[in-house]
This record gives structure tokens, C-alpha cells and sequence, in this order.
């Protein structure tokens, strides 16, 4: 089994591969879904290709952000130079580009951006030229091992590292509300901020890091291939002691160099740990702090500036911080054991202590070294994909409404063309419906549900792409993320990126065959988590938006925009455009209001559209529309 370690610069590839790791996984200066690490530059990745396999250490290129259509050919060819310059793979999220490298002579490994969580997903992935699937951090253990036992390609699975709240390659909250999106490799990280909700406040969304060191034997028997640490954002002392402390409870977990090295690892970088989902669904938030705060230690009382070091664990030289609360009261390096003195005042009382330096960290940073030289020669060559150049015709595009109870069916009904419906009931609303009733998917389906032949759905991911596409009209959901032309999946229609911009989605429309749809009304969903905690109602943000939360009939939970996007005043040129079918979201929302927004996009009328606007609080909003990303 494969240690994967992270290296986001230089001096932490050297720490990565002094640590132990059997392979590196980087980037270049482009298309990393890690935009603000330092990375590398061409001739940099080409020595560092040189450096590791001198080394015996493979390395994993990642190429994991989508793609434009304008980015298409600097992409391919910068996957080509990856090759060139003898990189093992290529980490790929975006579907079009994965079909556009087919090409390519290098493995070619599936991003967990690409959501693939079923053994349908894996098999897609044999089927379309990739090797390895990085599954899901959702998962658990009971359902990584049954994919597993199936599997035609290798599997890669997380065990250390930043979790993120939402699934991978479905987060559109740092997008929609900051302008940065994750899906591109710019996550502002709105899940490590403070949120109010009625049942309290704190960092509602900040799950505490992944530390599943205990599991590396689970996954061992079960045939995974390599098990993956994040932290490319992190310090080349991180990137050392997390490679060195798995790959010592793998190959020596009796070596006793593997405790201190545990230790110094939650030293150096500490926001909390948790199993991740591994051993089940279970609340994953620490909502006290979203940050490296250090090895938490414990509380200590302090009475006349003094407190007592004893059972702590401390040593001479160890950097320590004290909380009340979340508020930091100050910091110091310990000079005496038994009974220390804090050299700042502070008020009597309880406080938390964290060990936030030990010395030892700077005999990691010696043995690490300055990195060696990385150059290289190898230049891109050029490289061109010839797009179709579609004329389509100007289209009266159909209404398409996202349902999830029957009585907002009932009052969209009259104005839909189709209805996507979430419900439990779909047999009884397809009894309403009719023809025009589309089985809208759960996002995440481990075990994909049955549904007879000949019903449409609506999916998400290619895993769900593989299981209904058996004849019957299947629907690309955006969730599946289409950003460019070159995107593969044959389906009936394709709903197109949130995250594409007016200009975009006109030249989409002028180089892709396939039908379209166009989100044009709704609360888009930012955030869609298997976190089993957070309430259903809202949080609000430090600015005062209020994000709706709700849960679906899977019990997972769904964050929507603080307002609804509307595009009404814009059909016309996407008419013009020839887009097939407006995408309105009315879950959730009253029967009143669906039914507002169904005549308003019927009528298409200024007083329709006004009533729109009134009943959704006097604020919409264009999404990416105007200003893409």
C-alpha cells in the first residue's frame, strides 16, 4: 500500500520524500485545485520529477481544477509536458479535459473532486482510460470495503488532513459568496468561519482534521492501493512528520520513534482531529476554533501568574498558549518544570493550554535541508482541439422545475414543460406528472437506488451516469460540473456549471451539440454535507446573510445562497442562443411563490417579475452570470 504525501513546494517535496513516502503528489503554476500553495514552475516540476524517482518516490501530478473552454488547450498541453518530463499520473477532475488527454500515454487518476462514491463510479472510471479513483471522503470503511471488493481500478483513500464540510467538486460557497471558486482551486474557506444559528453559535461548518492512522490496517486487507495525506498548503515540517508518522505505523508500528513523532505532528499543525467518516456517520465539526492552535494539553489553573506543569508533558524550550474560550490570552516558551510563571499579567483562573512549538521541530527542520536545485529543459508543445462550430437555432426554451413535495407540483404543473422531483414519492407524483416527471437523484448514492427501466433521471456524477444510462433519457444535474465543450457524458440534456459566466455559456452554446439547460431561478445550493449535527433552519454569516440549511430525505444536509438567482430578464438572449430548457429550483420554498415564478417565466411579464422579486424579499441576484470566476 502506497504512502502518498504532499508536496506544495520544494523544501516540502525533500521533507516528503526524507519522511518516508513511496509517492509525491504536486502541482504546477496552473490548474491546481491548491492555487495558494508555492507549487512549481515547469523547469521546478521537471526537477522534481528527477529528484524523487532518484529517490525511488513516484510522482502524482495534480491537473483537478475545471476547465474553460479557453483553457482547454493550455491544459492538454501542460498534461502533455507532465508527461514529457516522466510524471507517473495525472490527478484529473474535470471531465472534458479527461477526455481530451485520452491521448496521452500517463495514468491517469481520478480527482475526488470527481465525487466517486460507488462501485458504479469505479467501474466508469475503467471504462474511461483512468487507473485510480480517489474515493470520496464521505465514505466509510463498510463502504469503501465493498467498493473494493469489486473494483477494477485501484483505489486511493484520505487519512490525514483537512476535511472539508461539503463534498468535493460540489461546494459552491466560497464561489457564490466570495467570488473564489473551490472548484478552481481559489476556496476562500467560508467553512472555517464563525456562523449564528438558533441553536447556538461558533464554527459551524470547520471540521476538525482527518487522523486515521489507526485504520491504515483496515485498508491494508482491504486491497487499497494508497492512502493520501493532505496538507500541500502546509509546512515542510508538517509534510515530514505526517509522512513519517504513517509510513512508521505501516511498515514499524513498534518502532518507538512513531509516539514522538505523532506528538510533534500535532505540534506543528493541530484545528482538532477526528476518524473522518471511517467509522460511520457521526458529527465531524469542531466548532470551538477553526484553527492551528497546537497539541491541546489540557486546563490548568493560574493563580498569581502561576501554574503548575505537572502531567502535562512539557519540556524545557516547549512554545505555549493559553484560551479562555476563544479568546488567546497569550503565549511563552517554558523555562522551569514543576511550578512555571507566566512572564505577562494574567487574571486567576482556569485556562487551555496548547503546546504550540517543541525544539525538536528544528531538529526536523535540519534534517530537512534546503531542497536541491530543480530545473529542467523540456518545453510545452503546442496542442489545438478543434471544437464543432454549432449553429443552433433560436430556441423557446422549455420550463423545468426542481420539485420535492406534491403540492408545489401541483401549483408549478401548469406552467412546466418538466419536473425534477427529489421526493420519496416519485411513483405517486409521476401519477400527477405524467411524461414530463424526471427522477431527480440523491447527490450521493453509495448503493445507487432502483428505478425502473424507461423512467428518466436526472444524475450527478459519473457513477450514477453509468448505472441509468441504459436507454432511458438521463439528465446531467450541474453537480457533474460542465464547464467546457469537450464534456463527454452523452446525455439527453446537460445542465451547465453554476459557475460560467454570460460569455461562457454563449460560447458553449456555439461549440457543444448536446441539449442544455441554464439554472435561471432559485437559491443555489452551496453546500451539500453528510454532516449528521447541523440543524435544519438557517446560519447567518458576520456580514449578516442569512444561508438557508435544510435536510433531504437522505439525511444529508443542504446550505442554500441568502438569495434566489433570477434570470428571467436574460431568456431572451438565451433563447437567442439556443439553450433548451430553463432550470428553475422551487424546493423547499411555498407552493405560492413556485407558483409565481412558474406564471412570471410563462408570462415573461415586467408585473410577473415584480411580484417574483417581492415575494423572494426584494433581493435577487445573477449568480456568476455577469461576473464568472
Amino acid at each position: 500500500m502506497e504512502i502518498l504525501a504532499p508536496a506544495g513546494s520544494p523544501e516540502s517535496l525533500v521533507a516528503a520524500v526524507k519522511g518516508g513516502a513511496d509517492a509525491v503528489y504536486l502541482a504546477g503554476k496552473d490548474f491546481g485545485a491548491r492555487a495558494s500553495a508555492k507549487n512549481f514552475s515547469d523547469p521546478e516540476l521537471e526537477g522534481a520529477v528527477a529528484y524523487a524517482h532518484a529517490n525511488g518516490v513516484r510522482v502524482h501530478v495534480t491537473v483537478n481544477t475545471l476547465v474553460k473552454n479557453s483553457e482547454l488547450d493550455e491544459a492538454v498541453q501542460f498534461v502533455q509536458f507532465v508527461k514529457d518530463a516522466g510524471a507517473d499520473a495525472v490527478i484529473i477532475q474535470d471531465l472534458g479535459l479527461l477526455d481530451s488527454i485520452r491521448h496521452i500515454p500517463i495514468a491517469k487518476h481520478a480527482s475526488t473532486q470527481m465525487q466517486i462514491h460507488s462501485l458504479e463510479g469505479a467501474r466508469w472510471c475503467a471504462e474511461n482510460g483512468i487507473s485510480r479513483a480517489i474515493l470520496a471522503r464521505e465514505l466509510t470503511l463498510e463502504e469503501i470495503s465493498a467498493i473494493a471488493s469489486e473494483s477494477p481500478v485501484e483505489l486511493e483513500v484520505f487519512v490525514q488532513g483537512a476535511m472539508c464540510y461539503c463534498m468535493s467538486g460540489g461546494c459552491l460557497f466560497s464561489s457564490m459568496a466570495g467570488g473564489r471558486s473551490g472548484n478552481r482551486g481559489e476556496c476562500a474557506q467560508p467553512c472555517r468561519k464563525r456562523y449564528e444559528s438558533p441553536s447556538g453559535s461558533g464554527y459551524l461548518l470547520s471540521n476538525a482534521d482527518l487522523y486515521a492512522i489507526d485504520h491504515l490496517g483496515d485498508l491494508e486487507r482491504m486491497g487499497i492501493a494508497s492512502v493520501k495525506i493532505e496538507g500541500r498548503m502546509r509546512s515542510p515540517a508538517y509534510a515530514y512528520l505526517a509522512t513519517r508518522a504513517y509510513s512508521l505505523a505501516y511498515r514499524n508500528p513498534d518502532d518507538p520513534e512513531l509516539a514522538h513523532t505523532v506528538e510533534l505532528l500535532k505540534t506543528v499543525f493541530n484545528r482538532g482531529y477526528c476518524n473522518g467518516y471511517l467509522d460511520g456517520v457521526r458529527d465531524l465539526v469542531q466548532s470551538t476554533y477553526p484553527d492551528n492552535r497546537g497539541q491541546y494539553l489540557g486546563r490548568v489553573h493560574m493563580r498569581n501568574r502561576r501554574f503548575s506543569t505537572e502531567g502535562l508533558g512539557l519540556g524545557i524550550g516547549d512554545g505555549v498558549s493559553f484560551f479562555s474560550g476563544e479568546e488567546k490570552v497569550g503565549g511563552f516558551k517554558v523555562r522551569t518544570l514543576g511550578t512555571e510563571t507566566v512572564p505577562f499579567k494574567m487574571a486567576d483562573g482556569e485556562y487551555d493550554l496548547y503546546r504550540t512549538y517543541d525544539p525538536r521541530i528544528d531538529e526536523v527542520k535540519n534534517l530537512i535541508g534546503q531542497p536541491p536545485k530543480l530545473t529542467g529543459g523540456i518545453h510545452r508543445c503546442p496542442w489545438h482541439r478543434d471544437l464543432p462550430e454549432i449553429r443552433r437555432e433560436k430556441a423557446d426554451p422549455e420550463l423545468s422545475f426542481y420539485v420535492s413535495t406534491l403540492k408545489v407540483l401541483e401549483a408549478v404543473l401548469p406552467y412546466a414543460d418538466r419536473v425534477y422531483y427529489d421526493g420519496s414519492d416519485w411513483e405517486e407524483a409521476a401519477g400527477i406528472a405524467g411524461e414530463r416527471l424526471v427522477v431527480h437523484l440523491p447527490r450521493m448514492t453509495p448503493e445507487e437506488p432502483e428505478i425502473p427501466a424507461g423512467v428518466p433521471v436526472m444524475v450527478h456524477n459519473p457513477g450514477q451516469y453509468r448505472r441509468y444510462n441504459d436507454g432511458r433519457q438521463v439528465y446531467c444535474s450541474h453537480v457533474c460540473n460542465m464547464m467546457n465543450s469537450a464534456f463527454p457524458l452523452e446525455s439527453y440534456q446537460t445542465t451547465l456549471s453554476l459557475e460560467l459566466s454570460r460569455a461562457e455559456i454563449r460560447d458553449i452554446c456555439s461549440t457543444y451539440g448536446g441539449r442544455l439547460e441554464c439554472m435561471a431561478f432559485g437559491r443555489a445550493e452551496l453546500m451539500y454535507s453528510r454532516d449528521p449535527n447541523l440543524a435544519a433552519g438557517s446560519i447567518t454569516d458576520g456580514r449578516g446573510f442569512v444561508f438557508p440549511v435544510y435536510r433531504d430525505r437522505g439525511g444529508f444536509v443542504r446550505i442554500l445562497n441568502s438569495s434566489d438567482t433570477m434570470l428571467l430578464d436574460r431568456v431572451d438572449e438565451l433563447s437567442r442562443w439556443g439553450i433548451g430548457s430553463l432550470g428553475i429550483d422551487v424546493r423547499k420554498r411555498p407552493a405560492a411563490l413556485a407558483q409565481a415564478v412558474g406564471k412570471a417565466f410563462r408570462t415573461r411579464s415586467a408585473e410577473d417579475a415584480a411580484t417574483v422579486r417581492r415575494m423572494c424579499g426584494g433581493t435577487v441576484n445573477t449568480g456568476h452570470y455577469l461576473r464568472g470566476v
